[in-house]
């Protein structure tokens, strides 16, 4: 599913299309999603100029200044900038049309993701309220994954996929910051020392701005807002790697399950 490098990609691919331009209609073909789509949607939106689009974690936060439309790409979800006169496809669920010709259209097949509207000037919402902190930001370092580590059994992985412990780091983006840190991922997070987790903070921040730098990860269904696929996927060190080579020390690469999602690693780089 989108993560937090697919999500900044596509933000990144909207703002110099859409940023400060008027909406001219919202057309919702499919409201049935995760969260159904409010049905004034179309109405409160028509009209509003999109002054800036923001990311918190995997959401997207549309600031047209009486409120915001909330955003969500679900598991399967993309936003894409197309030509107002491409036709809709089976799963093009939403569009949303603007004065300057662009067009943005929410393609979904499994319609797990969410378009919401927060009415007022600050973006508060149930949806947001317990996420933790940026990754990318200043908040976010080892001493916060320290602190927040002690007494905890559940394995370092599924520590760092915890979006209320930090937001972002899905199950690629886990398994490649786990090797650059050199961490088992069935090591017990309460378990780890602070150094450890510095190391880890570290190689989390590494990995992101590097899938960010290419596009995000195209493993099924996501493509940036131009439509190209991201292409970070062709240079992992050990995601969707088990038997392969590992490219530090040759050892074969090993796959496992942690909570019902594949892990890999490096039986000899990581301790």
């Amino acid at each position: 599913m989108p993560e937090l490098p697919e999500v900044e990609t596509t933000r990144l691919g909207l703002i110099p299309k859409i940023r400060g331009e008027r909406i001219d209609r919202v057309v919702v073909r499919n409201g049935r999603l995760r969260w159904p789509v409010p049905k004034t949607l179309p109405r409160v939106m028509a009209g509003q100029i999109v002054r800036e689009i923001e990311r918190r974690g995997k959401y997207l936060l549309w600031d047209c200044g009486s409120g915001f439309l909330l955003s969500h790409l679900g598991m399967s979800g993309s936003l894409r900038v197309l030509p107002a006169w491409q036709t809709p496809e089976t799963h093009d669920h939403i569009d949303i049309a603007f004065d300057n010709g662009a067009l943005v259209r929410y393609t979904d097949p499994r319609r797990f993701g969410a378009m919401l509207w927060i009415a007022g000037r600050d973006a508060v919402h149930p949806l947001l309220d317990s996420l933790g902190p940026e990754p990318l930001s200043d908040a976010f370092d080892g001493a916060h994954l320290f602190a927040r580590s002690r007494g905890r059994r559940v394995s370092v992985k599924e520590f760092i996929m915890n979006g209320q412990v930090v937001v972002g780091v899905g199950n690629i983006y886990a398994s490649e910051s786990l090797f650059l840190s050199g961490i088992h991922p069935s090591r017990a997070a309460g378990r780890l020392s602070r150094s450890r987790y510095e190391r880890l903070a570290a190689a989390i921040k590494k990995t992101l701005a590097n899938a960010i730098a290419a596009g995000g990860s195209s493993l099924r269904n996501y493509v940036q807002a131009d439509g190209e696929p991201g292409y970070f996927q062709l240079n992992t060190f050990v995601y969707d790697g088990e038997g392969k080579p590992c490219r530090i020390c040759n050892t074969p690469i090993r796959g496992m399950r942690h909570g019902q999602r594949s892990t890999y690693y490096c039986p000899a780089c990581q301790k």
